[in-house]
């Protein structure tokens, strides 16, 4: 199974060179078998290998070796480094829906969890984790939503899944409309018309909504976050804001989001799992560059400064150099 062609992207993954998936699933099945499992190997070969082909190792492995090959990990690794490594073995859209789903049927909602995948996919890959949600769990994504979120932060949630969110180029006219409108629900109004801030934020489209920002400012002389830091509270507060920084900026969201994990009071795993492996084939570059931009601080140095163990070495991998 020897690769045809090599995408690129603005990951730190590509497509290895040279790609053989069953060599790769026996190079796999010697570092597992015997006394001790040889971490490094599966750790080194994994993290260059992009998802598509690591799919293609998973065929291969079952086909050589006639056993999962994430059965196999999962029996001989443990803890987080277990966690990292299965994750890399998961198409992109069901990882997103595993997810989404341990963020519904856990103990208690990770709200989180929720607002960072929604709102900062696209319709194409919104349908494609809704689809992957439903043949996985064999349950409704939005029923899911819908029973476990209430009031506006559900109406939020709900909009997005939708994944029908405009794709057109900004009006400059309608900008004006639609940034009129926001003042007039928030800053200019006694109360806040949230439904208004749903129906702009959630429906138009990314250039649009740039538009509507520049006009929002002219009219109201702040940024729209500041307005929805002061008008709206809790989980709702907390998606509408990462649907601006999204749109505005997406690498600087999750380099914000990777700061935080790592500079708060203990380090949270999880996150860093879940961005490094979903945006390392994605944009995880720009991340890196706005992480540096805004921190002064590498999130290589960020990352080994903070983790330790395989599970660092793999980050580290992903992350792909002090630069």
């Amino acid at each position: 199974m020897a690769a045809k062609g090599v995408r690129r992207t603005r990951g730190t993954i590509q497509d290895f060179p040279d790609f053989d998936a069953n060599q790769d699933a026996e190079t796999l099945h010697k570092a597992m078998k015997g006394l001790g499992t040889d971490e490094a190997i599966i750790l080194d070969l994994l993290t260059q290998r992009s998802n598509a082909q690591r799919q293609q190792i998973l065929i291969g492995y079952k086909t050589v070796i006639g056993k999962d090959l994430v059965e196999d990990l999962k029996s001989e690794l443990s803890g987080t480094f277990e966690s990292l490594i299965v994750a890399l073995l998961i198409s992109p859209d069901r990882y997103d829906a595993k997810e989404l789903h341990d963020a519904v049927k856990g103990a208690g909602t990770s709200e989180d969890v929720l607002v960072e995948i929604l709102a900062s996919r696209n319709n194409s890959q919104i349908h494609q984790i809704v689809k992957a949600y439903k043949e996985d769990f064999d349950s409704d994504l939005e029923d899911d939503l819908t029973s476990d979120t209430s009031g506006y932060f559900e109406r939020v949630l709900v909009s997005l899944v939708q994944g029908n969110r405009g794709e057109t180029e900004a009006d400059p006219s309608l900008a004006v409309e639609d940034a009129k409108a926001l003042y007039e629900a928030g800053e200019n109004a006694w109360g806040t018309d949230e439904e208004r801030f749903i129906s702009i934020l959630c429906s138009r489209s990314a250039p649009h909504l740039l538009a509507v920002f520049d006009e929002y400012r002219k009219i109201n002389d702040i940024d729209l976050e500041d307005s929805i830091g002061s008008e709206c509270s809790g989980n709702l507060q907390c998606v509408m804001l990462a649907i601006v920084k999204c749109i505005k900026n997406t690498p600087a969201y999750f380099a914000e989001k990777l700061y935080n994990a790592v500079k708060g009071a203990g380090t949270d795993e999880s996150i860093l799992t879940r961005i490094l492996v979903s945006r390392s084939e994605v944009d995880l570059v720009e991340i890196k560059a706005a992480f540096k931009a805004m921190y002064d601080v590498t999130l290589h140095s960020a990352i080994v400064g903070d983790t330790g163990g395989d599970f660092r070495e793999t980050l580290v991998k992903l992350c792909a150099g002090d630069d």
